[in-house]
């Protein structure tokens, strides 16, 4: 065996191994793995997911393994949604337009990255079957999770705000798809 295919065969290996080791996947499995969550406040909407990003590699991956771009209101309308380009990339949300359908401001204030913390494995396997243009009933907390070594990640508790800081961290208790 050639030293590439060696090296190959070891990083795939070790790849496996951590993602084996790695859970926890959900906040059931957090609880017991030494992260706090809090509570905030509670969530329970209906959004259309413009866009989805799966994480595996980032710290918090081992509590929110999936984030959702979602809409409401204005931005979970097909005719306006459709217009826009939406991606994620590096636990943010873009969106990009040639030509606005709605004032910037609605888009900014009907539109949100939300970083899913499933309460449980079932959660958690539900998750795994959302895909872009469904229209999802949520129903949650909205949280804040800490570690003894001071690591901490907070949710917005604002529709108004953009940027840094902006996104919802989100306890899913319980998820439905209303339409695809």
């Amino acid at each position: 065996m050639s030293f590439r295919a060696w090296l190959l065969l070891i990083l795939a290996a070790y790849f496996g191994w951590r993602e084996f080791l790695r859970a926890p996947a959900n906040a059931e499995q957090a609880a017991r793995k030494g992260y706090a969550i809090t509570e905030l406040a509670p969530y329970t909407e209906t959004l259309r997911v413009l866009s989805t990003e799966s994480y595996s590699f980032d710290r918090e991956a081992d509590l929110s393994p999936l984030d959702i771009a979602a809409g409401w209101g204005p931005m979970a309308d097909p005719a306006i949604y459709k217009q826009f380009h939406v991606s994620q990339s590096g636990r943010w949300y873009y969106w990009q337009t040639d030509r606005f359908p709605i004032p910037r401001r609605e888009v900014e204030t009907h539109s949100s990255n939300i970083h899913i913390v499933p309460a449980t494995p079932e959660i958690a396997r539900a998750l795994k079957k959302v895909r872009p243009d469904d229209l999802i009933e949520v129903d949650g907390s909205l949280i804040e999770i800490k570690a003894a070594d001071g690591w901490r990640w907070k949710s917005s508790l604002s529709r108004e705000d953009t940027g840094q800081g902006a996104c919802e961290l989100l306890l899913l208790k319980k998820i439905s798809v209303q339409s695809r």
